[in-house]
């Protein structure tokens, strides 16, 4: 597993990944050619703030203010490198 320097990854979605709302299901899903991935709970949130222009610190930093008292730290952290090793994110 690769593992990333938290400070200064700003993690941003793959190019063939997309993250929509999908009405059907109720929920937020990552489309990937030949996938859906459904999102649930928090997850869409940190998927959004995955754009390439704020580290991981910063999207916890913000994630903290949307979700005070949630364990945001012990989670962001491996939530995103899983989803790094998924090959949805970069």
């Amino acid at each position: 597993m690769t593992t990333h320097n938290l400070d200064s990854w700003c993690p941003r979605q793959a190019p063939a990944v997309v993250l929509r709302h999908d009405r059907t299901r109720g929920n937020h899903v990552l489309l990937m050619p030949e996938r859906v991935v459904v999102l649930t709970g928090s997850a869409p949130h940190v998927v959004e703030l995955c754009d390439g222009t704020r580290t991981v610190a910063q999207i916890i930093k913000e994630l903290r203010v949307r979700f005070p008292g949630a364990p945001v730290e012990a989670e962001v952290g491996q939530f995103l490198e899983r989803m790094s090793k998924e090959g949805w994110i970069r």
